[in-house]
């Protein structure tokens, strides 16, 4: 897998770059900024694209909004957000324009080295992979005729996962419960939030972070 870095910080760049070099992953370009991600992307045209989200040259959001502008014009390259911070409204728009080979994760999730590289082999492979902050942030509603709380508790458990990016097999096997049990969940979560179910993943995660937008 080809990959570029994008990274204002040197030591966590520098480091990421050895860890997956370690681990037979060709880093093509490691940059510090906004601009040169661009640059570089166009370039080399890499399976991901592995990038914070404050970093030169505004030190604010230009990481998201590169990313935005990654999918929308080389689509075959998927994008992993890593940061500290979780930005709501580049986040949800990501999310809901380029539903697939996209991935949010904050950089605490880096520690568990496992899970950093099976999100990078799912964003390649066209899928989503979110942590859960991210999710529970993106869910977060300040109104007081929210639908999610038609939800019953295992609902919004399931909700949760569904944002996240796992399968059917997974949610049942994080949840303990069968998966018919969580077809039924999740064809409840649907109605109650009046979207029409699929079968698809990236599909289930526009559902839910159009409605989050709505």
């Amino acid at each position: 897998m080809r990959v570029i870095l994008a990274e204002d910080s040197s030591l966590l760049r520098e480091g990421l770059a050895l860890l997956l070099a370690e681990e037979g992953y060709e880093v093509v370009a490691a940059v510090s900024n906004a601009p040169d991600l661009i640059s570089a992307t166009a370039e080399h045209r890499p399976d991901v694209v592995v990038t914070d989200v404050r970093m030169p040259p505004t030190h604010h959001d230009d990481g998201l909004r590169a990313a935005l502008k990654i999918r929308q014009e080389w689509p075959e390259t998927g994008v992993l957000v890593l940061s500290q911070y979780v930005e709501k409204r580049y986040a949800t728009e990501l999310i809901t324009n380029f539903p697939s080979r996209v991935g949010y994760l904050l950089k605490d999730r880096v520690a568990q080295v496992d899970e950093f590289l099976d999100a990078l082999v799912r964003i390649a492979a066209g899928g989503t992979a979110f942590d859960p902050e991210v999710v529970r942030q993106l869910l977060t509603r300040t109104t007081h005729t929210d639908p999610l709380e038609r939800l019953t508790p295992r609902e919004k458990e399931v909700l949760e996962l569904m944002a996240q990016g796992l399968t059917n097999a997974r949610i049942s096997e994080t949840l303990h419960i069968s998966q018919s049990a969580t077809e039924k969940h999740i064809n409840s979560i649907f109605d109650k939030l009046d979207l029409a179910p699929s079968s698809g993943l990236s599909r289930r995660v526009v559902a839910v972070v159009s409605y989050l937008g709505s």
